[in-house]
Parts: C-alpha cells; structure tokens; sequence
C-alpha cells in the first residue's frame, strides 16, 4: 500500500470565492518552463479558455498580472508569479516530512488492520533525500515499513528507549569527528547497537545563483549584509553548523539570522532561493534542486543504527538487504553529492569509529 500526501492551498477574499491555487501554479509553472500558456494549459489537461479565466481571476484577485505577453517573444511570468511559485515550493518542502511521516503511519495503520501480526520495521529519521531514496524503494518492494522524520539525536534517543529499529544519524568526517560521535553514544552502546552505512554526502554553504554577495566561505558570516538561515536544534546539521562557527571563533549571536531555522536541507533551499535569506547549510542535492550555488565545506557518513540483537530478525534482515542492494546503491548514487560505495555494509561502532574517543 502507497499512501501519499500533498499539500494543497487556495486563496480568495475573506468570505468570497476561491481560487484553486494548485491549478494555478500548475499554469504558471508551465508558462515558466514553455513560455506559453495555450502549452501550459494543453499540459495540465485545461482547454485554454478554462485556464486564461482562471488567470484573469487570479490577477483581478491579486490586482496585479502575472503573465505578461509580447509579440515575438512569447509569455512570461511577472514578479509576483515568481513569487507565487517560490511560495508554494516554500510550503511544500516545509510540510513534506509532516505528510510523509503521517502517510507512513496511516499505511501501518491500515495494514495493522488487515495483517495484525505482520512485523514493521520502524525508522526514526532526519528528512533527507537518500532515506526518501530508500523508502521508494521499500513501497516498491512491499517491505513493512513506518518511517517518522525527527532529529538526529532524538532518532537515536528513540533507538534507546526501544521505540523504533533503525535510527538514522551522520558524523562528519574529520576534525569534528570525535565530538559530534560523542552526543551519540549518550544512548548507543558498542555492545548493545552496530550501525549500517547508507551514504557519504557532502555538506555545504547554499548561496544564490551566481554568488551575488560575493559569499567566500564560513568567516563571511559575520557580515552585517548577509543573512542566515539554520536548521533546528537537535538536527545533525545544527550540531555540524555549532562546530563550525566554534572553530572559526565566531559567536552565535555575530550570525543574523542563527536562530530561524527550517526543519529540512530543501526547506533551506527553498527559504534562500525566494530571497528570505543569503546562506545556509545543507547537502549538495538541495542545493541543486533549487538552483542554488554550493560550496563544499566537509563530508560525513550517514547512517542507521540498530540494535546488534534485531539484526537477524526477518523483517529488519529484508531492509539491510534491500539497502545492500545494487538498486540502492544505484538510486542513492544518482544523487548529487552523495556516494554509494560502502551502502548496505553493516559495522560495530568500534569497527566504524576508533573507541574509546579521546578525552
């Protein structure tokens, strides 16, 4: 069973008709990429008279046009159709982990109904392209999965309590190493949990397109004319982002900015790439995705930990081997920033890392 969510919207006067915004970005997005829209409307599946209507209610809402037409040159969206785009985009990278997770729980919940005794494999999350890589691949599968999306650390938290069987967590590679590590063996033990790769990604500044304020690394957030978009606490970004200014001696409160915060490395994207802000970090793909400028700043490995003793267990074996599989391998390599090799390779933590960790 597939369940999924989408976030829908609609706008119209308080207590007056409303305007499917859905549709309407459909038709404008279209006119976006084509630069008509008879094309837009011939792609959604609209007759063109449907879809000039709904525009020319759309613009005598807003009191202002969002297609402008010139002869020899096709159409093009104005300003605020731009910004109508970027705001939906906004909304959907902001509520796809919500929806995600409660298509999830919704799926067990029916299946619980129809296969009470069938076994879930319960993932506990950060939202992130790879582990949505992952879950496509377990829906085509048919594997029993129920996936919710939270920090790193409360992932492993989760882990410990027993509350679910994989938790996903990722370390820096390098300098940072050892005490990023160190927040999570507070609930992961070398005798009680081993941990299965998933991917080695890249992390980095987001920037607009071009560069335009001239970001040149980490030092530049001190500037007064930059401002900052973070991830929340507990995130393992927010633990590499702490690191990372503590190393280049610069105190929270010199970043404008530090404390709004998104939930997801595409939610940050998106946030910078509608102007709200100039930087952020995240890893390459989002970057991509959005259309944003990307400056590398280290690697990290991702992971799942699990407990040593459920490893064996039917249902978590077919997960392991679904991850150890060439598909996913395949699937998660074709991400940009991201790295397969070693997907699928179950490790003890003291085969992964050296331990004890220095003092």
């Amino acid at each position: 069973m597939d369940i999924r969510l989408r976030p829908e919207w609609d706008v119209g006067p308080p207590g007056g008709p409303r305007i499917d915004a859905s549709a309407l970005l459909v038709l404008l997005a279209g006119v976006q990429d084509g630069g008509s829209l008879a094309d837009a409307a011939r792609s959604a599946g609209q007759s063109y008279r449907h879809a000039w209507g709904l525009v020319k209610r759309a613009e005598a809402l807003f009191g202002a046009p969002l297609i402008e037409s010139g002869r020899g040159r096709g159409s093009a969206l104005t300003d605020l159709a731009r910004k109508l785009i970027w705001a939906d985009r906004r909304i959907a990278a902001r509520l796809s982990p919500l929806l995600e997770s409660l298509a999830s729980e919704l799926e067990r919940d029916l299946e619980r109904s129809l296969e009470p005794n069938r076994a879930v494999v319960r993932i506990d999350a950060s939202h992130g392209f790879a582990v949505a890589r992952l879950m496509e691949l377990t829906h085509a599968a048919a594997l029993p999965v129920e996936l919710h999306y939270r920090s790193s650390l409360e992932s492993v938290a989760s882990l410990a309590r027993g509350d679910c069987d994989l938790a996903g967590l990722h370390v820096p590679i390098g300098e940072f190493e050892a005490r990023a590590l160190r927040r999570y063996l507070r609930w992961l033990r070398p005798d009680t949990h081993c941990l299965v790769h998933v991917a080695l990604r890249t992390q980095g500044l987001f920037v607009a397109r071009g560069n335009p304020k001239n970001v040149g690394g980490l030092a530049d957030l001190r500037r007064a004319d930059l401002r900052f978009v973070n991830r929340p606490e507990g995130s393992g970004t927010r633990v590499l982002t702490e690191l990372l200014l503590e190393r280049e001696g610069i105190a929270e409160g010199e970043v404008l900015g530090f404390d709004d915060t998104e939930l997801t490395h595409a939610a940050v994207a998106a946030y910078i790439a509608s102007g709200m802000a100039d930087v952020g970090i995240g890893v390459q793909t989002a970057a991509q995705r959005f259309g944003l400028d990307f400056i590398p700043l280290l690697r990290e490995r991702y992971f799942f930990a699990l407990r040593i003793a459920s490893r064996e267990q039917p249902h978590v074996r077919a997960v392991l081997d679904m991850l150890a599989s060439p598909e996913s391998r395949a699937a998660i390599a074709s991400l940009a920033g991201y790295h397969a090799a070693e997907t699928g390779k179950v490790q003890r933590l003291d085969e992964a890392f050296e331990l004890p960790l220095p003092p």
